[in-house]
């Protein structure tokens, strides 16, 4: 008799246990969201453009631009008819000339710099280290106009060089941030280096490079993304020739000629983006080290 009064009150129980788990359940998805909003917000503003310019890439003439967000025909034609009807190749040589070679003449010319800035002890370091802050602040614009007349006298005009050799003498930014990781260096390493015989040349690429790759990685990438995305240096030096136009020049001259198709911009912006994104993802961890762990010591 006891068993079939108790019967009952077991499915009472399960079913009150099971709306138990659901109200967990539901509150802890409300935390999660609530926690989570500023991030899943960001996410959604930086991704938002970039699917954006994917989906109208893959459009029709008619359909893009249309309150339509998604292809009706999925139009991968559209890519191979930009590279038909502009010099995409060229204009990601010269690019490429741009980015990479003052990359590397910066890294040449701001090594060495911040090295001696941040291990040398000799008279006016300080005033020499103002005077680098003071060309941080500088703005570009200032410079143009007597840049350009040297560079004209010395018949360069017209090509990517007065874009790359600049950078021969050293960039602010990156030397100010190189600086300040070399700071945090322990200077034993450096001092076991001199006795055993190396000088400062040797001490800097066998000993410091090494141990300072994540920020070289860093003020790299900067660089890179600096000149890969520039538009006001080449419009200035190289507008007048277009055998020389970067990507950023090109996808403006590109804008303009096919102003009413803007599937076909929008596929000619997402080549030129291809690179960056790539170079990014594979030096994501030395880019986001390089920065975490560059100190503001001295």
């Amino acid at each position: 008799m006891t068993s079939l009064v108790t019967l009952p009150a077991r499915p009472a129980a399960a079913n009150a246990h099971r709306a138990a788990r659901q109200r967990a359940r539901r509150r802890r998805a409300l935390i999660w969201i609530a926690e989570h909003t500023v991030a899943v917000t960001l996410v959604l503003a930086f991704t938002g453009p970039l699917v954006f310019i994917l989906l109208t890439s893959l459009m029709t003439d008619q359909q893009s631009m249309t309150s339509n967000f998604w292809p009706e025909h999925w139009q991968w034609s559209n890519y191979a008819e930009v590279f038909r009807r502009a010099p995409v190749l060229t204009w990601l040589g010269n690019t490429l000339v741009y980015a990479v070679g003052a990359t590397l003449a910066m890294l040449v010319s701001s090594v060495p710099v911040a090295y001696a800035l941040a291990r040398f002890r000799f008279r006016g370091r300080g005033t020499a280290f103002l005077g680098v802050l003071t060309m941080m602040m500088l703005p570009p614009q200032v410079l143009v106009i007597p840049m350009y007349l040297v560079w004209a006298q010395l018949h360069l005009t017209g090509t990517v060089w007065p874009l790359v050799l600049p950078a021969l003498f050293g960039d602010a930014f990156s030397i100010f941030l190189l600086r300040q990781f070399l700071l945090t260096l322990p200077q034993e390493y450096l001092d076991a280096a001199r006795i055993d015989g190396c000088g400062e040349l040797r001490v800097l690429t066998r000993v410091v490079l090494p141990m300072i790759k994540p920020a070289v990685a860093a003020v790299a990438l900067f660089q890179f993304f600096s000149a890969w995305n520039d538009y006001y240096g080449p419009l200035i030096y190289t507008g007048e020739n277009p055998d020389s136009w970067t990507l950023a020049v090109g996808l403006a001259g590109f804008r303009s000629s096919q102003a009413v198709e803007w599937n076909l911009t929008m596929a000619a912006t997402l080549i030129a983006m291809v690179p960056v994104i790539i170079v990014f993802f594979l030096a994501q961890r030395a880019f986001i080290e390089g920065v975490t762990m560059t100190g503001v010591k001295g």
